[in-house]
């Protein structure tokens, strides 16, 4: 079920000031796929999750689910939540204590009125789609993090929603049960073919989970795309940085032309495949991400996108050693293989893969 939204404005009011916290909103989100709303704390991305669901009353704008507008300020429409045909998962997942797993997972159809052999029936099934066969019993409360999360997925699953919906949902859970649930959580939206909106400022949740990002900042979209093209393609800034670690090197253009556009920075001349329109003496950014830095020995023999530099830091992470090296007065960010023999202190040689230098526009 696809999602249309036109125009949406929300303020806040604090002080005697307002907030804008979605500022003229234009999103389609696609049926069938997950779509997931990445930015910091603050950014709206929550505010227009709620006002998808109707648990926020836009000032302006509209909404559409499917065919059906429930949302228009200009036509006087406001669909309540419970009769959006939604489906959420909340970051404090919301599971009410006095109940067993069985009686969490029907609540929806109990509202309904639904009859007691149809509860049981879908209930039955939706627990075993989420693995918790023979779970009915036990109270909800009781289980690990991972396994309240599937509780709170089945409840959201078990009315058959035309959409679903998550805030947060894995933030509360430790780092190794998180990377599991958010591989499962894959899993099981994929195979339902169901549309999804999630809700995050987790950049590997919103890279490993999604098929778009869009990626929010003051109330605003302000870049949409595929993970990969989020991550490698992106032409802002504040994305670039945020979406994950990298180096920002200011410079000039000093050439357009084939295969390379060259930049002229503090650290010397740097090659970059990826075109732009801009005439020489533009000023721009060079990106490029510590991952695809190479070291290479001090005597190494100068060529294009090599550049010389003292290691300032080296530390390892277990996968890899991260550190910087000190380019000039430029510090570089890097990511190696764990067994490099690369020490602090030490000269080295660094090559830039052209093929991943992105130019961003000042």
């Amino acid at each position: 079920m696809e999602i249309s939204i036109k125009g949406l404005n929300k303020n806040y009011y604090s002080e005697g000031k307002t907030i804008a916290a979605l500022d003229h909103v234009d999103l389609t989100i696609p049926a069938n796929r997950i779509f997931t709303l990445l930015g910091p704390s603050g950014c709206g991305k929550t505010t227009l999750l709620r006002c998808i669901v109707g648990l926020e009353m836009p000032d302006s704008g509209e909404i559409a689910i499917g065919d059906e507008v429930v949302f228009s300020a200009e036509k006087g429409i406001y669909v309540p939540p419970d009769r959006r045909g939604l489906g959420m998962v909340f970051q404090t997942y919301a599971i009410w204590p006095h109940m067993n797993v069985f009686d969490n997972v029907a609540y929806p159809l109990q509202t309904r009125n639904e009859p007691k052999e149809e509860i049981v029936r879908n209930v039955a099934r939706t627990l075993h789609f989420v693995q918790l066969d023979g779970f009915e019993k036990r109270p909800a409360t009781k289980l690990s993090g991972g396994q309240q999360q599937r509780v709170a997925l089945a409840r959201a699953l078990v009315a058959e929603p035309k959409v679903i919906l998550f805030d947060e949902p894995l933030s509360n859970l430790d780092a190794k049960l998180r990377e599991e649930t958010r591989k499962e959580l894959r899993v099981f939206l994929t195979e339902l073919k169901i549309t999804a909106v999630y809700v995050t400022h987790d950049r590997i949740e919103a890279l490993s989970l999604s098929d778009t990002v869009a990626v929010m900042k003051s109330g605003r979209i302000v870049e949409m795309g595929t993970p990969r093209e989020i991550y490698f393609d992106s032409d802002r800034r504040f994305v670039a940085d945020f979406i994950g670690r990298a180096n920002f090197i200011e410079g000039r253009v000093a050439a357009v032309g084939e295969p390379y556009t060259m930049i002229d920075s503090a650290i010397g001349p740097i090659a970059c495949e990826k075109k732009i329109e801009a005439s020489p003496g533009k000023a721009v950014t060079v990106c490029i991400r510590p991952e695809f830095i190479r070291v290479l020995p001090s005597n190494k023999p100068e060529g294009r996108n090599i550049f010389r530099g003292r290691v300032e830091s080296l530390v390892f992470v277990g996968d890899a050693y991260e550190g910087e090296i000190r380019v000039g007065e430029t510090l570089v960010i890097f990511r190696i293989e764990p067994t490099t023999a690369v020490r602090e202190g030490e000269e080295i040689a660094l090559h830039f893969d052209p093929r991943h230098c992105s130019l961003l526009m000042n």
